[in-house]
């Protein structure tokens, strides 16, 4: 066998609150790799609904790597809800016209970027990652965090905004791990190499 089936929705029988994401996901701005899961205590089409103000007039991304582990309350805000930080005020006039819709003239919003998150990232529960940001590789983002800057190959970060709270090997390993890419491998090698994938000795994989 070679794992589980990359393009079917449920992987786990009888079980519906866990899903492959990319097979949920219908809008074209979101864009998912293979065997990046995501898990809700109610309904999985409710990750599109945390996906809060991706406009397609603004054009943003929200781009999530393979093997990637998402938890229920994932919220990603988008460059949708920006408002003007420099301006005497940051009311958003001219979307209500009236008199007011010459009011953006000469000007646009602030617009930081599209969401980038690497592979093998696991985002806990109720975490929010801000417009902008770069999660990368082998990243874990803790219960509840606010994500407001980029976070670091294998490193932990937590708390709102989150801070990193320490990296997961040694700059040496996680340069080694970053080369070895396994998430890349094809599903027949990943598949023979779970058990090392899952050891706690580094060596086994990256030697």
């Amino acid at each position: 066998m070679a794992g589980p089936n990359k393009d079917i929705k449920f992987p786990i029988e009888n079980y519906d609150r866990l899903c492959f994401l990319k097979n949920i996901v219908k809008n074209p701005n979101i864009i998912i790799g293979d065997y990046t899961y995501y898990d809700d205590f109610d309904n999985v089409e409710n990750f599109e609904k945390n996906v809060k103000y991706l406009f397609d007039f603004i054009g943003d991304k929200l781009v999530i790597g393979k093997f990637c582990m998402i938890a229920s309350d994932v919220n990603f805000i988008m460059n949708g809800a920006n408002h003007l930080t420099n301006a005497i005020t940051s009311y958003p006039f001219a979307i209500f016209g009236k008199g007011w819709e010459k009011a953006m003239d000469g000007k646009s919003y602030p617009k930081k970027g599209d969401i980038n998150i690497g592979n093998d990232v696991w985002i806990g529960y109720n975490a929010t990652i801000m417009a902008g940001v770069t999660i990368g590789d082998g990243a874990i983002i803790a219960t509840n965090s606010t994500v407001v800057k980029d976070v670091e190959p294998y490193s932990i970060v937590g708390g709102n905004p989150a801070i990193e709270i320490k990296k997961r090997f040694s700059e040496d390993i996680i340069e080694k791990l970053l080369e070895l890419k396994w998430w890349d491998w094809e599903i027949e090698k990943i598949t023979k190499n779970v058990q090392s994938l899952t050891s706690n000795d580094i060596t086994k994989i990256i030697e």
